[in-house]
């Protein structure tokens, strides 16, 4: 990934939001209409385009105009490993078993291993040994395929990303999902790492600052902070030098950070946050008013 193209606009001032600098299309009346009642049914709040100044409101800011090529390599989950390796080296990426459009009648690898879209999010099946259904599988990932994924939410980089499916190991211990840390960086600066639990029982997460002090509700309790959370960090400002915001997903794999995939459009905008407050200060940290 070598397009050095900047962000189209910086969230310092406020903006039109009908506007399209950057070649971006122009934004539709439904379009507008959309994001706002969604907005107001996710957050019980009007939603400001014009002076966005909380973290979910310039979420969807970026929705609307923000058209910077690079996006596009950088969600698509099989060529981001490239710019991974370039920048952080290979050992930071989990090997590609397969990839493709149509899964083959039978399983390509040995179990256990993944099956996910290179377009999407959410889009997973866990294949952990030779009773799982294929077939119900391939039929998932077709799906996956048929659709177009980001435009019902208006996630415009989804749009060029090639559609197709890859297979990679399942990492840790091979029974239950790693924790998922979500390095939030802001202006090549991590400020705020998200930790995920549970994420096929009892899903619940935890916001931390870069020194480990609990920001948001506790959610069962505060979490020990990894082994590899300093080179986490120095990975993750890597990846996000050059953006105003994305948010960098790691694992700590038996001692060894471990990327996962990088994400402009957290939640789409539309998940909460416990404070209400913590949207509000992620916000000033995306306009650069405050660092941590």
């Amino acid at each position: 990934m070598t397009a050095t193209a900047a962000s189209v606009a910086g969230p310092q001032r406020p903006v039109d939001p009908a506007a399209h600098p950057g070649g971006a299309e122009p934004v539709s009346a439904a379009t507008l209409a959309r994001l706002h009642l969604t907005y107001l049914w996710r957050h019980a709040r009007r939603l400001s385009l014009r002076d966005p100044q909380c973290f979910t409101e310039l979420v969807q800011r970026r929705k609307l105009i923000d058209r910077d090529p690079r996006m596009a390599g950088l969600i698509d989950k099989l060529s981001v490993k490239t710019f991974v390796a370039d920048r952080l080296g290979p050992q930071w990426t989990t090997p590609t078993l397969w990839s493709g459009t149509i899964l083959p009648d039978r399983p390509p690898c040995a179990p256990p291993f993944v099956v996910k879209s290179r377009h999407g999010c959410r889009q997973m099946r866990i294949v952990r040994s030779d009773r799982d259904d294929w077939k119900a599988i391939c039929r998932a990932s077709a799906r996956w395929v048929r659709s177009p994924y980001g435009g019902w939410l208006d996630e415009w980089a989804y749009r060029d990303v090639p559609r197709g499916l890859l297979i990679e190991p399942l990492i840790g211990d091979g029974r239950t999902l790693p924790i998922d840390y979500k390095l939030y960086v802001f202006h090549g600066r991590v400020a705020a790492i998200q930790v995920h639990l549970d994420r096929a029982t009892a899903h619940r997460w935890t916001l931390y600052d870069r020194s480990w002090r609990r920001l948001s509700a506790a959610a069962g309790g505060d979490i020990r902070p990894p082994a590899t959370l300093a080179r986490m960090i120095e990975g993750a400002e890597i990846l996000g030098a050059g953006f105003d915001f994305v948010r960098v997903d790691l694992y700590d794999i038996a001692g060894t950070p471990r990327f996962g995939e990088l994400t402009f459009y957290p939640g789409s905008g539309l998940d909460r946050f416990d404070p209400p407050s913590l949207d509000r200060l992620l916000g000033r940290l995306w306009l650069g008013d405050i660092g941590m």
